[in-house]
């Protein structure tokens, strides 16, 4: 049985960074030229000179968050894909509602790749549990599954009998899907007396796996890897056999940046997840996820080769209210940069009675006597607030990516 998916997964780090970032500026002006959202936004950009690490980060970041507004403005894609609705081969909506286009390529979603990491192979047959209904969970999948020569039941969610009888029936070979459901489906087969013992490995997603749930899945007779992807994007990184860190995938992209400010932070560090994609139809070119999460020293010991994370480790966007205003992390991000002598800061939201308290806590190498002083008048002026200031020593604050933590209780 083949180790890896291709041999890009293999290649020496150098030679990947090599073809990424040659393949960039194309992909740049791609996007300036037949997605509108992004000719304004790159409007002064010149593409043949975002060719390394360095000039994309100097590129503004286009948050998650944000799409609801721009698709309300341009719809339906606000402006970011580079052809009509009537184009595509799907559409979908998740929460928000944020409208996603699903293009024509094979393996849409890049998700062939995770599933070969899962061991799944040509001749499986996958019973695939994300929904099919509005969102694209269950097309990402099945995409990749076919891309693999996988056959796919269309179990989507719910119906837990049902998906237990639909087992025993067809004897699917793994499970796709998120790892609360699958426990649902196996403690319900016990109970009926169903034998799914078919069922041995499992790609999960759209919500966290404990070290605890996947030992219960396991004691089940399920081994179980994770994915993670999102409706913009598709895949974004993948566990593999070695289950140490997600494993970015080929054909992205990915930096780690302080929430707020779009600017890398350094290696192991927490911030937020920023993806840039090759894809011809939605060319998301530094796209903020909202995730947080950190990147992890080396390779990975299954001998995957690309740049490794910790997986989901909370979200990035911070925004609150306080005394009835919005405090937003790029505020904070200002209040930083507006003194250079502070490190690195988290504002802290608390209660004192009935009133809202913020404190900003700055870590410090060394500073004059008034520095706090002014780090207070800079807060006022950027978040119309007033705030107290506490200098600390570099390395006192949590490695957590949390820019602004509201501790508020209101029991």
């Amino acid at each position: 049985m083949p180790e890896y998916y291709d041999d890009l997964e293999v290649r020496e780090p150098q030679a990947r960074a090599e073809q990424l970032f040659s393949a960039l500026p194309a992909q740049i002006a791609h996007a300036k030229q037949n997605a509108p959202g992004f000719g304004e936004l790159l409007a002064g950009v010149d593409p043949a000179a975002i060719d390394s690490p360095t000039a994309l980060a100097g590129l503004p970041v286009t948050r998650k968050s944000a799409l609801i507004e721009m698709q309300k403005n341009s719809p339906p894609f606000g402006g970011m894909a580079t052809a009509a609705a009537g184009r595509m081969a799907r559409v979908f909506a998740s929460p928000g509602p944020i409208f996603e286009p699903e293009g024509y390529a094979p393996d849409y979603w890049r998700t062939a790749r995770a599933l070969f990491a899962a061991g799944f192979r040509a001749g499986d047959l996958l019973h695939n549990c994300f929904s099919y209904h509005f969102t694209p969970a269950g097309a990402m999948l099945e995409s990749g599954a076919r891309a693999l020569g996988c056959g796919v039941f269309a179990g989507g969610v719910g119906q837990t009998e049902l998906q237990v009888e639909a087992m025993v029936a067809l004897r699917p070979d793994g499970y796709t899907g998120t790892p609360s459901f699958l426990k649902i489906i196996l403690e319900k087969a016990v109970e009926l007396g169903a034998d799914v013992s078919c069922l041995g490995k499992a790609l999960v997603g759209g919500e966290a796996l404990p070290p605890s749930l996947r030992d219960a899945l396991a004691e089940l007779g399920v081994s179980t890897l994770q994915c993670y992807a999102s409706a913009d994007l598709g895949l974004i990184a993948y566990e593999s056999p070695a289950q140490e860190g997600m494993i970015i995938d080929e054909g992205l992209i990915v930096e780690i940046v302080t929430p707020g400010t779009g600017e890398p932070v350094p290696e192991g560090n927490v911030g937020e997840v920023v993806v840039t994609t090759f894809n011809r139809d939605y060319p998301l070119i530094r796209f903020g996820t909202g995730d947080l999460s950190a990147v992890l020293a080396g390779a990975s010991p299954c001998g995957r080769t690309n740049l490794r994370i910790k997986g989901w480790m909370g979200r990035a966007d911070q925004t609150t209210k306080v005394k009835g205003m919005f405090v937003h992390p790029e505020q904070i991000a200002e209040v930083l940069r507006r003194h250079p002598d502070v490190v690195k800061g988290r504002l802290v939201v608390d209660r004192d009675a009935d009133n809202d308290v913020m404190t900003l806590h700055c870590e410090v190498a060394s500073s004059e006597a008034d520095l706090a002083e002014a780090i207070v008048a800079s807060l006022r002026e950027v978040c119309k607030l007033r705030g107290e200031v506490i200098l600390t020593a570099p390395g006192s604050l949590a490695n957590d990516g949390k820019i602004i933590d509201d501790v508020r209780s209101y029991e």
